[in-house]
């Protein structure tokens, strides 16, 4: 296969957003068109790239063929083609159904949409910390400005906290690239962890400081505790389509912490570190946002606190550290992002057709649609609550199997107290729209067949992920494996030891550069 196929899937979204934000005055039909075709040919090439990543294979490319650790190189493996396929077939689906109408309530929604592909996808793809920084500096500016689309007070509001507090995370970020490019004279992550394996004394604990400012940004980006509290405000006052793609955003976090444990830090002082963090964070997570979705009022924030839930045991999942417990995440990852984004835009439907109460938990004159609409919310009830016959079933019993000794009794626990949480919420959701309403109906706001597809295209996933369980199981049971086997990616992107001239040229590198720091 072209070596050059792993570049597409950052340059055909930053191709399409530039020919899209160029032409502002073509008709929305024409934007439409040209915002489908280019997330469908993400959505081939994305698949293509898991198709070639399923055999094993390790791909690396070097952009302006400046080898590694010199120059840019992005990297494909079974975990980052999974996340560019995750994220293209979920943007398909927000994609067709903001063409229902969505996208002509502000400006410049598609060209916009398509630079937030852009920055996920190289955040997925890049082998380096810089310009994973760089990555996740596009996808917010994106989303700042796709928060705000339409614009009104509540998302005006929930849009400053947002980038109030990203703004900082970045700042935190960049001072974390600052502390391990002075420790290891390196940003190139399979560079980096060759070099941190014989560290010791101060250049160690720099390299642990480092370490764990990473991961206190990465917490944020993925909304862990004590870090998302900006979560369920913004995610319920963005737009269906941008919250939908949200449900992306929180796993790119879960992403960089998994990649760079993985890779860089396992067998560092800041190993154990991380770990404790992860677990006792993603635990509190898993029950603060349980008690978050009894207690919510609102449809959409309900939603937004299913995805804190979904984060916490994620997370715990990752700290537990064994091929099984990944295996089941990575079998989790796609079922909880999709179901949850599709009770997004689902909510965004009732809304229409309930008048004034919108997603409000009240009493209110019967849904125009609601046996559509009803079997819809009970497909993904039942997904996101994690009741058989759907994939979150699976996930959890596979969660819960991995776990072992005493992190049985933590997990075990909140993972069937969450459930319960959801279960009861959802129930109660079900019964205050389509049960415990007035006499009459809202004859608005019917579902439009973009809409429709929309929202069918992600619930699909759940009895997707059913009858395919075995392959998809099987894809991240050999996921988990490779990243448990980090050197491999070092030499194959390293080759042998450097020889003792580029060894004197690193180290004098290295040496300048804690002179001018000094």
């Amino acid at each position: 296969m072209n070596q050059h196929l792993i570049s597409l899937p950052i340059l055909l979204p930053m191709l399409g957003g530039l020919v899209l934000l160029l032409s502002g005055k073509a008709t929305d039909h024409t934007q439409r068109c040209l915002s489908l075709a280019f997330t469908g040919l993400l959505l081939l090439v994305s698949l293509l790239l898991l198709h070639q990543a399923a055999g094993g294979k390790l791909a690396f490319y070097a952009l302006g063929n400046w080898q590694a650790p010199y120059g840019i190189v992005l990297m494909l493996d079974r975990l980052a083609a999974l996340m560019l396929a995750l994220t293209a077939v979920l943007a398909m689906g927000c994609i067709i159904f903001a063409c229902a109408g969505d996208d002509i309530r502000g400006s410049n929604f598609h060209g916009l949409f398509q630079l937030q592909l852009m920055g996920l996808n190289g955040a997925f793809l890049t082998g380096d910390l810089f310009n994973l920084f760089v990555f996740f500096e596009i996808l917010l500016l994106a989303s700042y400005a796709l928060l705000m689309h339409g614009g009104n007070k509540a998302r005006v509001g929930a849009g400053l906290h947002y980038v109030i507090l990203n703004v900082a995370g970045s700042a935190l970020f960049l001072i974390a690239l600052g502390v391990l490019y002075g420790a290891t004279g390196t940003l190139n992550m399979a560079d980096m962890a060759r070099r941190v394996e014989d560290m010791s004394g101060d250049d160690a604990a720099l390299v642990t400081a480092g370490a764990l400012l990473l991961i206190v940004v990465f917490s944020l980006k993925a909304a862990l505790l004590p870090l998302y509290f900006w979560l369920p405000r913004t995610y319920a006052a963005a737009p269906a389509p941008v919250a939908a793609l949200f449900a992306i955003m929180t796993k790119v976090g879960l992403y960089a912490i998994l990649r760079v444990q993985s890779l860089i830090f396992i067998d560092t002082p800041a190993a154990a570190a991380i770990t404790g963090w992860l677990w006792w964070s993603g635990l509190a997570t898993i029950l603060l946002a349980a008690i978050g979705v009894v207690a919510a009022r609102d449809l959409r924030p309900l939603i937004a606190y299913l995805v804190l839930v979904s984060v916490g045991t994620l997370l715990a999942a990752t700290a537990l550290g064994t091929s099984s417990a990944t295996t089941a995440l990575l079998y989790y990852l796609p079922h909880t992002t999709l179901i949850c984004g599709a009770l997004f835009l689902i909510a965004e439907l009732i809304g229409q057709q309930r008048g004034k109460a919108g997603t409000r938990l009240v009493r209110a004159r019967r849904l125009y649609q609601r046996h559509l609409l009803g079997v819809m919310f009970l497909i993904a009830a039942v997904g996101v609550v994690g009741l058989p016959p759907l994939a979150g079933s699976l996930a959890k019993l596979l969660l819960m199997q991995a776990t072992e000794g005493v992190a049985r009794l933590w997990l075990w626990p909140l993972l069937l107290l969450a459930g319960l949480c959801a279960l009861i919420a959802m129930s109660r959701a079900g019964s205050v729209f389509f049960w415990a309403s007035y006499k009459g109906e809202v004859a608005a706001g019917k579902v439009s067949r973009a809409q429709l597809a929309g929202v069918v295209w992600l619930l699909a996933s759940a009895p997707v992920l059913v009858a395919f369980g075995g392959p998809v199981s099987h894809y991240a049971q050999a996921t988990a494996e490779q990243l448990a086997a980090p050197q491999a990616v070092i030499q194959q992107l390293l080759g042998d030891e450097p020889t003792q001239e580029i060894a004197q040229l690193r180290q004098l590198a290295l040496g300048e550069t804690q002179g001018d720091t000094l």
